[in-house]
């Protein structure tokens, strides 16, 4: 009788053991799908939220500092659409000019193909429960040349708000190590660039 209750506590053990061994495993498995799965919503994200200033600055000549002006922007403000025509002075057609020939919504010109697109999200970021993507805009000199810069950024601790709080530190120390920034970002405000840190 001694003998099957031994049995059976060792066989409990090892099944906790190996529950405890397959989860070890598994929850960097979990972690990791979840993380790609987040980044891909923030990167879609961020790459809105460039399209909006560029269609920002080629109106205004500058970056939007502020969601708001930017959120205003792409609800109410219109682009224009050009067309290239022959120039009327020039009797050789040669030279075109630029004319414009009608106005469209920022919103509609930019994503009106975006079935799931959502104006009111844009400063948010997914998965965050209400944090905003932190936006700069200003300039900077490169080569005695004024260049208009943005940033638009989240920290892995948002984008991952919920998941294993070990799991993040030791993703973002992995970061951390070789210089990256510790999280999602588009443009920069010491560099003239567009580009996000996943590009």
């Amino acid at each position: 009788m001694k003998k099957i209750i031994i049995s059976a506590v060792l066989l409990a053990v090892i099944i906790v053991l190996a529950y405890f061994v397959v989860e070890s495993i598994m929850e960097p498995v979990r972690f990791n799908k979840e993380r790609d799965k987040r980044m891909k919503e923030v990167v879609q994200s961020l790459k809105d939220i460039r399209a909006s200033q560029m269609a920002f600055k080629s109106i205004h000549l500058i970056y939007a500092p502020t969601f708001d002006t930017l959120l205003d922007f792409v609800q109410n403000g219109e682009i224009p659409i050009v067309k290239m025509v022959p120039d009327p002075e020039d009797t050789t057609n040669t030279r075109t000019i630029m004319d414009t020939i009608a106005y469209i919504n920022v919103h509609d010109s930019l994503f009106v193909k975006r079935i799931d697109f959502n104006l009111e999200s844009l400063a948010l970021i997914p998965f965050a429960e209400g944090d905003s993507f932190l936006i700069d805009a200003g300039e900077i000199e490169r080569s005695k040349v004024i260049i208009q810069v943005f940033e638009a950024s989240a920290l892995n601790t948002q984008i991952l708000k919920g998941l294993d709080r070990q799991l993040i530190n030791n993703y973002d120390d992995l970061l951390e190590s070789t210089d990256r920034f510790p999280g999602m970002k588009v443009g920069s405000m010491t560099e003239a660039s567009t580009d996000g840190n996943w590009e």
